[in-house]
């Protein structure tokens, strides 16, 4: 059975850092991109990041680009985000996504809320 599992979300104060982790089962991990995406309360889910499969490349939306980092380790089966200078705009509930064709695999998500 694919799992992909998130962790890591809570409260963080703005301006604080963030660390999500995101592990995956049921599949081979290196060869699939993995992906970051959010979806904030009465919005629709949007792109956040992604990476290759080996790691090589990665993908960011503009606002976010400078600010997260995503990475990856294939040995351990996990994709992280790393979010730094935090505001109260990137509350959402963060999902881990799994893509290689013709699959696509998502995660149950994790909140993140950037409160004071």
């Amino acid at each position: 059975q694919v799992q992909i599992v998130e962790s890591g979300g809570g409260l963080v104060q703005p301006g604080g850092s963030l660390r999500l982790s995101c592990v995956g089962s049921g599949f081979t991990f290196n060869n699939y991109y993995m992906s970051w995406h959010r979806q904030a309360p009465g919005k629709e889910r949007e792109f956040v990041a992604e990476i290759s499969m080996s790691g090589d490349h990665t993908i960011y939306e503009d606002s976010v680009k400078g600010r997260f980092t995503i990475s990856r380790d294939n040995g351990k089966n996990k994709v992280y985000l790393q979010m730094n200078s935090r505001t109260p705009e990137n509350t959402a509930v963060y999902y881990c996504k799994g893509h290689s064709l013709p699959w696509c695999n998502w995660g149950q998500g994790t909140q993140v809320t950037v409160s004071s």
